[in-house]
């Protein structure tokens, strides 16, 4: 081994045990006890703003580390850069964490996880439009769809049910099932443990997203980022793959049929709340308006502890990370659309490496091919099936192109009332000059 590459080990093994140690969401995140508090004082009538929990700063000691390791890492190795960017996130997460409530907070939440108002690849689109038009395209069949009586499991039964198909999946290694009292998340996924909320009630739904996205995305990746040979680093949640990694994992979700409508409709939801927080509305009033359009007390009140995690429950300075849901598969599905459309299937199992980026996926390919990095060891069927895959992601891209909103049912039809031979294509809006109006006059 050259002395080189026994300095990136060095330096990537350093990262691992500084990076390990500082935590993000757990501390920025409301106790379960402030969902519980706020209801009670709603249900009173007396509404009130609840009061962020006080992060603990990151030490002096570990942004020295960091900061040594950005010094000193070889930029110009792909690996090497690698590990720089992601120590760069997480010197990016500490100045959020020192900053709560502030102006800073949220410009930092910004350039880690994106905004409503981010543009969407390929389109001039935003996040913001995308998840209104979702919203919108979804509401009359969001009515449609509600089931009345649905049967709630406890959090117990479902850690027994999670517990059996995990350990179907992870034959080489151990994933727990626990619940914590005081997690906000429904869920939380490592690549040892999946928590689960216990003051919370599930559904058979949620048994099988939980499963595809918290296991065997999350905490594969981390798994499998704990197995490479070079890049152990690869293994850490780092704020830079959230959007890659949440994406992945609603995508999970998407293809295997685990996600139903009313989380989907929640997704877009988020991304509303967090442009409403960042317009001023503070926590009460983003409360209030996720009510109006439907979500439980119960719903709303997590949502809402959500944005407001680390930044100012009056408005203006929320915390921007739940709109990497629906950015997040937007981009992973165009990424995997692209992947198939040029014939590169192996980029699908790249993904599953570690917890990376896909402009990662992209970067590492001389190391990929080196055998540096080493294939991923735990992969979900889906991911597996590149003929199933392609063919669900081929299809999309054929049907893409139909605006849904210029056909009728009975353009479907044709003279028989079988399906038509073509659809009608709409005619380009002609846009005329506007004609002058003749100046008035004032006496």
């Amino acid at each position: 081994m050259t002395a080189r590459r026994e300095r990136l080990l060095e330096l990537d093994r350093r990262l691992v045990k500084v990076a390990s140690s500082i935590r993000v969401l757990g501390a920025l995140s409301f106790p379960e006890q402030a969902a519980d508090a706020f209801l009670a004082c709603w249900r009173r009538g007396e509404p009130a703003l609840p009061a962020p929990p006080e992060p603990v700063p990151v030490r002096a000691e570990k942004l020295e580390e960091l900061a040594t390791i950005c010094r000193e890492v070889d930029r110009e190795d792909p690996l090497g850069r690698f590990v720089f960017d992601t120590a760069v996130s997480y010197r990016k997460v500490a100045s959020m964490l020192a900053s709560k409530g502030s102006r800073e907070f949220h410009e930092v939440s910004r350039d880690l996880y994106g905004t409503p108002k981010d543009r969407l690849v390929g389109t001039a689109r935003t996040h913001l439009d995308a998840a209104d038009h979702l919203l919108e395209s979804t509401a009359l069949l969001a009515h449609a769809t509600v089931v009345d009586d649905v049967r709630t499991l406890t959090p117990h039964s479902v850690a027994r049910e999670l517990r059996k198909r995990i350990a179907r999946f992870f034959v080489e290694d151990k994933v727990a099932v626990t619940l914590d009292e005081n997690l906000s998340a429904k869920a939380a996924a490592s690549a040892s443990r999946i928590r689960l909320r216990s003051g919370t009630s599930f559904t058979a739904d949620d048994v099988a997203q939980l499963l595809e996205h918290e296991a065997f995305v999350h905490s594969a990746t981390a798994l499998n980022g704990k197995k490479q040979p070079t890049l152990t680093s690869l293994s850490l949640g780092s704020p830079r793959t959230t959007s890659t990694q949440e994406g992945l994992a609603t995508f999970a979700e998407l293809i295997t049929g685990s996600i139903d409508l009313a989380r989907l409709r929640r997704l877009a939801l988020r991304i509303r709340v967090v442009h409403l927080a960042e317009d001023g509305a503070d926590f009460i009033e983003v409360f209030r308006y996720l009510l109006s359009v439907g979500e439980t007390e119960n719903e709303s009140v997590h949502t809402a502890l959500r944005v407001f995690r680390g930044g100012d429950v009056r408005g203006g300075h929320p915390f921007t990370k739940d709109v990497v849901y629906l950015r997040g598969l937007i981009g992973v599905h165009t990424f995997l659309r692209k992947a198939i459309a040029e014939v590169r299937p192996e980029l699908v199992r790249r993904l599953f490496v570690g917890r990376l980026t896909i402009g990662d996926a992209l970067a590492l390919e001389e190391a990929f091919d080196a055998g540096d990095i080493a294939p991923p060891r735990y992969v979900p069927e889906w991911a597996e099936n590149i003929r199933g895959l392609s063919a669900y992601l081929a299809f999309s891209m054929v049907t893409s192109d139909i605006r849904i909103n210029d056909v009728t049912m009975q353009d479907l039809l044709d003279e028989h009332g079988e399906i038509a031979g073509s659809l009608p294509v709409p005619e380009a809006p002609v846009h005329e000059a506007p004609v002058p109006e003749a100046p008035v006059s004032e006496a």
